[in-house]
């Protein structure tokens, strides 16, 4: 009977240790160097287990960082009550967001026009990482108009969700009036926070939410992780 390869034992074993969630979606894999302390090989047949497990593409490698487990794209509904956490949760997986920063600070153009506030008008900033599964799937970026919701920073800071947030300084309920949908190349500092290399493909989202009486409260901008996100069109907003 022929001997199985080497390289093929090796890439069955760590096909085997992901099936078994040791390495999750996103997960960095042991390098070559370590592969061939752990199996006793030279790095050539660590570096064809990889090529293997990369063929098949249950792995996938970033120039300068490693060899990572691919992860599923999860479907991410786009629709009039877009909520993150409900999002998410639909898909099997834990929700979860990192807070970045909150800070007041003066509106920008672009945030005054869509907030609908004058020039240089006092804006929250909400700028954060939503996360499933531990894993870093979108950089986000939120303004609220400051004077109208004097209290969302420090609830920001206590609850990292939005609509929590925004209920408990009063807006019971929003929808979103309008989308933009366009695709980045990832910076420097966005590679960094979605744990992606620099020049990845993102999708932009542009969107301004809005209060039961059609008044703006939240400009934001939220940038996937292409090869972690489908987003998908809810069938209310479909046309």
């Amino acid at each position: 009977m022929p001997r199985t390869p080497i390289w093929k034992s090796i890439a069955a074993e760590l096909e085997g240790e992901i099936a078994r969630h040791l390495y999750r979606a996103g997960d960095k894999l042991p390098t070559e160097a370590e592969l061939s302390a752990r199996f006793g090989v030279n790095r050539h047949t660590a570096r064809r287990a990889l090529a293997d497990l990369a063929e098949r593409g249950l792995v996938h490698s970033r120039r300068g960082a490693g060899v990572f487990v691919t992860a599923t794209p999860l479907d991410y509904a786009i629709g009039a009550r877009v909520r993150f956490h409900r999002n998410i949760r639909a898909t099997g997986r834990l929700p979860e967001k990192r807070v970045l920063r909150v800070e007041t600070r003066p509106a920008d153009t672009a945030e005054a026009e869509a907030l609908a506030l004058p020039a240089g008008a006092p804006v929250i900033v909400y700028e954060g990482l939503s996360l499933a599964e531990g894993a870093p799937i979108a950089h986000f970026f939120s303004c609220f108009p400051a004077e109208r919701l004097p209290g969302l920073a420090d609830t920001l800071r206590e609850t990292s969700s939005v609509t929590e947030a925004l209920r408990r300084n009063g807006v019971t309920d929003y929808t979103r009036a309008r989308t933009r949908l366009t695709a980045e190349a990832a910076s420097p500092t966005q590679a960094l926070h979605l744990a992606t290399r620099e020049g990845a493909p993102l999708l932009r989202s542009e969107s301004v939410n809005i209060d039961p009486e059609g008044q703006p409260v939240e400009y934001g901008l939220t940038w996937f992780a292409g090869d972690r996100v489908a987003l998908t069109v809810a069938p209310e907003d479909a046309s």
